[in-house]
């Protein structure tokens, strides 16, 4: 590698550099679960874009939602976003700054469509990323390959991610979990397995600042880390390469943002969210159905002051033709009276698996049943005291679509992985509500009720 042999091998912790803007393309607004006191964009317009560039915060985030959409939308968003930001740093003068792709830390997601998009708009870059860490879940890679670890009686149990539901995925399915395998049957050979760069535990605990020098033309790179200071330690060494004039790209979950980002504790604990929320009870809107979810779901309804309302998903996918206004009335209804009652009212979609013909009706479907959420919040009594959003895409369109937000202010984690938001004061219809960002894979069986209990002041 001839470009790092005419670099000296200085340590990173002797030369310090200034912190580059971290701007991050969130395919779903869950990737901000572990940074704080930043702003997420739901707007992508040029002059929104700037907001966050002139922010004050390290790190800002635009809430894509491009999970959701077909191929060809993620791509044309993406495309847009990029354009839309390169005149912002124009305009902004940010010359310095680290871009993300954000995604999901099952692998889950449309790579390399994403990436792509953002090398032909944005680049050229030195090397793209693979990150999928997210230890607060137990997201950890370990020679190349990817796991859900989880801590039992026995020990640590690692999972590979390609032996779970989440590799069965009916859009973004994959059969393998290591990384280099994964890149090159999502790329569909144009990156071969053979040609992706290793990054293995042993080199990034002993520094990795000569191998990044090297790299050029866009190299793929999967990086192993099983706890958070091993990110830290690469964080301080892309940090000292992109000072050096290195150009990268990042296909990551969230915890490489948390090194990155390099922030303080929050604000206000976690235990102590409830010093947010307005007077009065809540409500809940849970639109994940991964398994994980489902479980959780039943915990929450055994909550005294919860009370459940199941949209049937049968009953949408049958009348996808003539849309959802019955079904909504009646969901209003019930929400009123359970409001009225000083219960907080928990609207989900009916668990069972539904078949498709094909991913687009799928896709469809998946948005009809969002559509129908999100009347669902706009019809909420405007006096809630919190908000709590269940699942990815819910959470994006609660934030987007639902309370029709152009950004918002990202406080924290009300507990880990799950962060918690507030509109603004001049919100027409739910001045400073807090609102709830709960990712469909994360926490135990009981998390969602802890959160929930952690608003409502219920512990």
């Amino acid at each position: 590698m001839s470009s790092s042999a005419a670099q000296p091998a200085v340590s990173p912790a002797t030369q310090p550099t200034a912190q580059p803007k971290i701007i991050v393309l969130d395919d779903d607004p869950t990737g901000s679960q572990t940074v704080h006191s930043c702003l997420l964009l739901l707007k992508w317009d040029v002059e929104t874009l700037k907001l966050g560039l002139t922010d004050a915060s390290p790190i800002f985030f635009v809430l894509t939602n491009t999970r959701s959409l077909t191929p060809e939308a993620a791509a044309t968003v993406t495309t847009e976003v990029c354009d839309n930001l390169k005149q912002a740093l124009a305009e902004t003068g940010v010359t310095n700054f680290l871009l993300v792709s954000r995604s999901d830390s099952t692998l889950r997601g449309h790579y390399p469509i994403e990436t792509d998009a953002i090398a032909e708009h944005l680049g050229p870059f030195d090397a793209h990323f693979l990150t999928p860490e997210f230890f607060e879940a137990g997201r950890v890679t370990i020679d190349s390959t990817h796991y859900i670890q989880t801590t039992t009686p026995s020990g640590v149990e690692r999972v590979p991610t390609h032996k779970t539901e989440f590799a069965k995925d009916s859009v973004f399915g994959y059969s393998t979990s290591y990384l280099p395998d994964y890149v090159e049957e999502k790329t569909q050979g144009k990156i071969l397995s053979s040609q992706v760069e290793r990054f293995t535990l042993e080199e990034i605990r002993s520094g990795t600042l000569e191998r990044l020098m090297g790299l050029e033309n866009n190299a793929c790179v999967c990086v192993d880390g099983e706890t958070q200071s091993d990110l830290d330690r690469f964080a301080d060494d892309l940090n000292a390469a992109a000072a050096r004039g290195k150009k990268f790209l990042f296909r990551s979950a969230a915890s490489l943002l948390t090194a990155l980002a390099d922030l303080p504790a929050q604000p206000t604990p976690s235990d102590a969210m409830n010093r947010i929320t307005r007077s009065g009870s809540g409500a809940v809107v849970v639109g994940s159905h991964v398994q994980k979810t489902t479980q959780q779901l039943q915990q929450l309804l055994k909550e005294p002051e919860i009370v459940g309302i199941e949209i049937d998903a049968n009953r949408v996918k049958e009348n996808l033709a003539v849309g959802h206004s019955e079904q909504l009335a009646e969901a209003l209804a019930q929400v009123k009276q359970i409001h009225a009652e000083g219960k907080t009212p928990a609207i989900y979609t009916s668990r069972e698996e539904l078949t498709f013909t094909d991913r687009d009706t799928r896709l469809a479907f998946g948005q009809e049943i969002s559509a129908l959420l999100m009347d669902v919040v706009r019809g909420l009594p405007e006096d809630i005291g919190f908000l709590i959003s269940k699942g990815g895409i819910t959470s994006n369109d609660t934030l987007s679509e639902g309370l029709a937000l152009r950004s918002a202010r990202l406080l924290g984690q009300v507990i880990p992985g799950v962060s918690v938001v507030t509109t603004t004061a001049a919100h027409p219809q739910f001045a400073t509500l807090p609102v709830v960002l709960f990712p469909g894979n994360v926490g135990d069986d009981g998390a969602l009720a802890l959160a929930y209990r952690r608003l409502a002041n219920k512990t």
